[in-house]
């Protein structure tokens, strides 16, 4: 593979961006990659594991002549960011997001962006529950989605540009629109990720079951649940604020599944829950089929393992 971009500025060096610098010089896609980070001790971190060529204690050094600058930060500090680095972005230079919530992301960076300078919102669905500049690898984008939402006046060429790198990091591209990518993810991460930190709360609070219990005896699906809850909270935090409306209108309608749910255990109506099972089963086959999970028992999460590639 050939240099996409010559200079990609990093700003926050999380898990993201480090699974980007690693992949990005893995295909030799980035002729210099940049990087800062708010907290001097990730910044000390990122240069004793080389995570980029140079690391900066200011963003606005990181982002000097990048012509392509992520924006790796929690949501409800996109804003902020882009206002502080705006002045010294290079012209003709590509913005983009890895942020899980759009609609407000562009709310708050397209104000500052710069004449001459292009913005296009972005979203890798990849993750794992570890955070950090030590969590990042080169394959984690590898067979994943990563969404695109241009706005309506994005140039075509810049779109297409940023489309080549993703896919030379070995993820798949789509296009959204920026409400519907937000209920899309409100649906399928952002109400998923609400209930697994409310499960293990219940189970914190529930002192009938002691936490040697719960950690001694968890099975599968609790497992499940703690490695979800495991994530960044700053990060979900913002998601959460930030996506208010689609993640209560997702939590309303399973709130209602919920209330079936409950009188069909509670009257015993044990075929109303075999058909409804089916027809839940069948989208975890589908998912499995997609390529986007393994049908290995531990969902190819053995202790230690990273992500199916």
């Amino acid at each position: 593979m050939s240099v996409i971009y010559d200079k990609v500025a990093l700003i926050g060096l999380g898990l993201i961006a480090g699974s980007m610098a690693h992949a990005m010089r893995e295909g030799g896609l980035a002729g210099h990659i940049t990087g800062f980070a708010r907290s001097p001790e990730t910044r000390d971190t990122a240069r004793q594991i080389g995570l980029c060529d140079q690391v900066f204690d200011s963003a606005a050094e990181a982002v000097a002549g990048a012509d392509l600058v992520v924006l790796a930060v929690p949501v409800g500090a996109m804003g902020d960011v882009m206002a502080q680095i705006a002045p010294h972005l290079a012209p003709g230079a590509t913005i983009t997001d890895v942020g899980s919530v759009k609609q407000s992301v562009i709310a708050a960076v397209a104000p500052h962006v710069p004449p001459g300078v292009h913005f296009i919102p972005g979203h890798p669905l990849a993750g794992t529950e570890h955070s950090g500049p030590r969590s990042g690898f080169a394959s984690l984008f590898r067979n994943r989605w990563w969404l695109l939402t241009p706005l309506p006046d994005a140039d075509a060429d810049a779109v297409a540009r940023l489309d080549r790198l993703i896919t030379a990091m070995g993820a798949k591209t789509d296009r959204m629109e920026a409400a519907h990518h937000d209920l899309v993810l409100a649906v399928t991460s952002h109400a998923p990720h609400l209930i697994a930190y409310t499960m293990v709360g219940v189970a914190d609070h529930l002192r009938r079951v002691t936490d040697e219990e719960v950690i001694q005896y968890s099975a599968a699906g609790f497992r499940d649940f703690t490695r979800i809850a495991a994530s960044d909270p700053t990060m979900w935090r913002d998601v959460f604020l930030h996506n208010r409306e689609a993640t209560l209108d997702i939590l309303g309608r399973f709130t209602e599944e919920l209330f079936v749910l409950q009188r069909a255990i509670r009257m015993g109506d044990g075929q109303q829950l075999h058909d409804y099972f089916t027809r839940t089963r069948a989208i975890r086959r589908g998912i499995i089929e997609a390529g986007q999970d393994t049908e290995a028992p531990d969902f190819g999460r053995s202790p230690g393992a990273r992500p199916p590639e």
